[in-house]
């Protein structure tokens, strides 16, 4: 039986902001009910995508306090919980309050770039320190260090608390080295749109998505027509995103997926620096798919 209740597509939700810089609740609650109407499976909140390094301790809580009434236990929700100190990792994982999360996702220590060694004892240590069930996040191109597939493997064979994976490395023969030698009861989840596809069809079990806070109902139905082997109609959902997927990220994320939400009437265009809102010449290919999509 499978330990990881986290699978087809969950949305790494943004965080909308107001023209004065506040955090924007009513748009907040408005994204939430558009994700499990269209489709979500669950929400991933306060990671990267929410801005969460810009947020104050007291913004997250009221975040997570906000989206967990909204949600009213719908869809299971996924919260992040990393950093590059282990023991601050654990004091966190001791002191927040967890009520109405069902997981934590936990990034690889960043900046001080450990050995492989290191980044097994850190996420153990996470591990045995959360009561909630954890997924491992690789994004090497923001953390500057890849956990190796060895090393995840041999993570989801020592901890029983470590589900699945956000695997957003980029190397599709990485992932495919993991789905290989992993326990069966763990799971690879896609963190990047573009290769969302692919790895599913080499056995992951959905994807954390970007695109999905603006398109779930389309995401989440590529991922599901996999599911049941409909390839062909799934890849046709995949390439009338392909000029979409780079221009989310050409100007960082969640910058990208920001101005896509404003042209489709959810949010101000608003992120806190040291991030800023896309060029304007990415903000109208994106206007011009949307016309061609017609959303």
């Amino acid at each position: 039986m499978a330990r990881n209740i986290f699978r087809g597509l969950g949305v790494a939700l943004i965080t909308p902001f107001t023209e004065n810089g506040d955090v924007d609740y009513n748009s907040l609650k408005r994204l939430v009910e558009y994700q499990i109407q269209n489709g979500a499976d669950f929400l991933c909140i306060l990671a990267t995508t929410s801005e969460a390094p810009c947020l104050s301790k007291e913004e997250k809580q009221k975040i997570k306090d906000f989206i967990v009434d909204i949600n009213s236990k719908r869809i299971p929700i996924l919260m992040g919980c990393g950093g590059y100190n282990t023991k601050a990792v654990v004091e966190d994982l001791y002191t927040t309050d967890l009520t109405g999360i069902d997981g934590i996702l936990s990034v690889c220590p960043y900046y001080n770039k450990p050995s492989q060694e290191g980044l097994y004892r850190h996420f153990m240590a996470v591990a045995e320190a959360s009561p909630l069930p954890v997924v491992l996040y690789n994004v090497p191109g923001r953390t500057g260090v890849n956990l190796k597939p060895e090393t995840t493997v041999r993570l989801a064979n020592d901890s029983k608390n470590i589900v699945a994976i956000k695997e957003a490395s980029g190397s599709l023969e990485q992932v495919d080295e993991i789905i290989k030698n992993k326990p069966a009861d763990f799971n690879v989840l896609s963190g990047d749109d573009a290769l969302t596809f692919s790895m599913v069809a080499s056995g992951a079990a959905g994807a954390i998505s970007v695109i999905g806070n603006a398109l779930p109902k389309e995401f989440s139905r590529m991922i599901r027509l996999e599911f049941k082997g409909e390839y062909e109609p799934a890849r046709k959902i995949h390439h009338s995103f392909t000029e979409l997927y780079s221009l989310l990220f050409v100007d960082g994320n969640p910058a990208g997926v920001k101005a896509l939400l404003h042209e489709m009437g959810f949010i101000e265009n608003i992120l806190r620096l040291p991030l800023v809102p896309t060029r304007l010449t990415t903000l109208q290919k994106i206007t011009n798919i949307l016309k061609v999509l017609k959303i």
